[in-house]
């Protein structure tokens, strides 16, 4: 998937006021380009259209068409910290990593043919909120560092980022061995000594398990199974920002991206399914267990085959604060289109030592208390 024949597209984010000529940004929730500079709002003329979802065959696309895929083709840098390829701010001679908040080095800026996603999630929550949210979740934080907060009010802190995003579906069959396990009560006997101090032998009722061998076939149907195609955040938290309102889902169109950053995908469609068989792997276990039935079940071993496998590449909106603090990275995510929040936070040390020291305090003081009253 490394050579592109057909014809790449280049999009540099950056559409222009038919009012003023100023670079407009798409103004999140609605279905515009708005000036800063005029107020004008430009609307965009594909956000009307209807949004019909086509899915790519799987195999076809992986023996046939990898090599002519629809691409296009975006100015990014990457960052030599944490290995994201992003697009750059507009008109900067000098910017941070979203991901890692590493100085990146602008000049190393190079172009990139991606395969052309073809849908889009327009954000909905604009920067106002997201940084709203960021300071509420920090002034929820027992035994934050003091300086988090100053930090919160930074609106350049806060960037809105498109990540890419994989999608697939597949119908499949899983053969599989386990036992079941029914639950029933037996009754034990034990020696213990009563208050006489005789030996005296008394009963009592315990749970056992009978387990009996089991095997069978199960299917399953996976519909928009999502994969980041990223490698640059925690995946425990871009799947708390889920779930995403899919059935939303825009046609793609560069106007979109204007003002915003975006993330190149560092997984591709191949090495994509093999995380999506990961995300399949918990449902069709759950699926295995409700077949084998009984009060318990093990299940010792899952052969699955997959078919009718389609995909798609998405764009999904999310407000990302990376910060450091002591060298370490933290991250803040804000879903944006739900609003919901995810985020990595550092303690504070002082703060814990404080709170130790002064509960110790309130017990030594309790305890004296108690045995000075004891003793009067």
């Amino acid at each position: 998937m490394d050579n592109f024949d057909e014809k790449t597209a280049e999009i540099k984010n950056e559409t222009k006021c038919k009012n003023c000529g100023a670079i407009l940004k798409f103004a999140p929730g609605t279905s515009s380009l708005k000036c800063d500079y005029c107020g004008v709002q430009n609307e965009i003329q594909s956000a009307s259209d209807p949004v019909v979802v086509e899915e790519i065959d799987f195999e076809k696309f992986i023996h046939e068409q990898a090599d002519s895929a629809e691409t296009h083709e975006i100015n990014t840098v990457k960052c030599t910290s944490c290995g994201a390829t992003t697009t750059l701010k507009q008109d900067v001679s000098s910017d941070n990593c979203p991901f890692c908040d590493t100085p990146l080095v602008v000049t190393s800026g190079s172009s990139t043919k991606i395969i052309k996603p073809k849908y889009i999630l327009p954000f909905k929550i604009d920067v106002k909120k997201a940084k709203e949210s960021f300071r509420n979740w920090i002034s929820g934080l027992w035994f934050a560092p003091n300086d988090l907060k100053a930090y919160a009010d930074r609106t350049d802190k806060i960037n809105g980022m498109y990540l890419p995003y994989w999608t697939y579906d597949s119908n499949t069959t899983s053969n599989y061995v386990g036992e079941r396990g029914i639950y029933y009560m037996e009754t034990v006997s034990y020696e213990t000594v009563d208050k006489d101090g005789e030996t005296v032998t008394e009963t009592k009722e315990v749970q056992r398990i009978a387990w009996t061998p089991a095997m069978g076939t199960v299917s399953n149907t996976f519909d928009d199974v999502l994969v980041l195609a990223s490698q640059s955040l925690p995946d425990k938290y871009t799947r708390g920002l889920e779930p995403w309102d899919l059935d939303q889902l825009s046609n793609f169109d560069e106007k979109f991206l204007s003002g915003f950053r975006t993330e190149s995908y560092q997984v591709d469609v191949k090495n994509g399914f093999e995380k999506a068989k990961e995300v399949m792997a918990s449902s069709i276990e759950t699926t295995v267990k409700e077949n084998i039935g009984g009060d318990i079940q093990k299940v010792i071993t899952v052969d699955t085959s997959y078919r009718d496998i389609t995909f798609k590449h998405i764009l999904l909106p999310i407000w990302l604060s990376a910060y450091r603090y002591n060298d370490k990275v933290y991250h803040f995510m804000v879903n944006g289109r739900t609003g919901e929040v995810q985020g990595e936070r550092p303690y504070s040390t002082i703060k814990i030592a404080l709170a130790v020291i002064g509960g110790i305090a309130v017990l030594a003081t309790a305890a004296y208390f108690y045995l000075h009253h004891k003793h009067h």
